[in-house]
């Protein structure tokens, strides 16, 4: 297996690493922030008769076993739409088989709109569940993308991705994370989530998921971006997930 090789940031004077396995680690607080598992949506389709195969919550529990391995956290945040719905519900028994093995470990969900159709964790998985915004040290965690008077956002929702242009046609689509002056938002964890196009705009970095690595992207590989269709607004909170 290839070794994981983060991106280091500077948000709200901190260091940040952002993770390949698309989550981001912050080393001084000892919290790993993570969006978007959508936790049970393969169960979900299945209980509606579509044939979407399983073993997609045992992936991403066992995505967050490595990283919990790797960086030892003394929380977790969940960024919004932890479960994806009420039929995920069937998970649960996993959940707490996992949990369990987490017991020392904070976790917080901060509830995203996925989060309010689905209903809340149930007490025995000792997540605590708050509403947007949620502020722990100079970071405001939110679910939907936002500003905030003091604090500097960390989001999720828009599943972003990114087309890099090459020579020709090429073009190769990924996830990754978008940074504005005050907020960023972070890929989807979850392995059957989709992703969603961020146009690039004045002041807009993204941050590139390919493989085991994640790297700053020129502006230039982007450049052709701009007219290839409706894209979503970084800033806008109105975009369902």
């Amino acid at each position: 297996m290839s070794p994981s090789l983060p991106c280091q940031v500077q948000w709200a004077d901190e260091t940040l690493q952002l993770l390949p396995e698309r989550a981001i680690w912050w080393p001084t607080g000892q919290v790993l922030f993570v969006a978007d598992l959508h936790l049970g949506k393969a169960a979900t389709y299945r209980a509606l008769g579509q044939p979407v195969p399983g073993g997609t919550t045992l992936e991403n529990l066992g995505r967050l076993d490595a990283l919990i391995e790797r960086h030892a956290p003394r929380r977790i945040v969940f960024l919004g739409d932890f479960l994806h719905a009420a039929q995920a519900r069937s998970v649960l028994t996993t959940l707490q088989v996992w949990r369990d093995g987490h017991a020392d470990i904070d976790m917080t969900l901060v509830r995203g709109n996925h989060d309010r159709r689905a209903g809340d964790p149930p007490a025995s998985l000792r997540i605590d569940v708050v509403d947007e915004p949620w502020l722990i040290g100079p970071f405001a965690c939110c679910h939907h993308p936002q500003t905030h008077p003091t604090h500097f956002v960390l989001a999720g929702h828009l599943h972003p991705a990114c087309k890099l242009y090459g020579r020709g046609r090429d073009s190769l689509r990924m996830p990754c994370f978008v940074s504005e002056a005050r907020q960023a938002i972070l890929p989807a964890f979850g392995e059957f989530t989709g992703g969603w196009l961020v146009e690039a705009a004045a002041g807009r970095r993204f941050h590139g998921v390919g493989g085991a690595a994640v790297w700053a992207l020129p502006v230039a590989t982007l450049s052709n971006m701009a007219g290839q269709g409706a894209h979503a607004s970084i800033t806008s909170p109105g975009f369902a997930k």
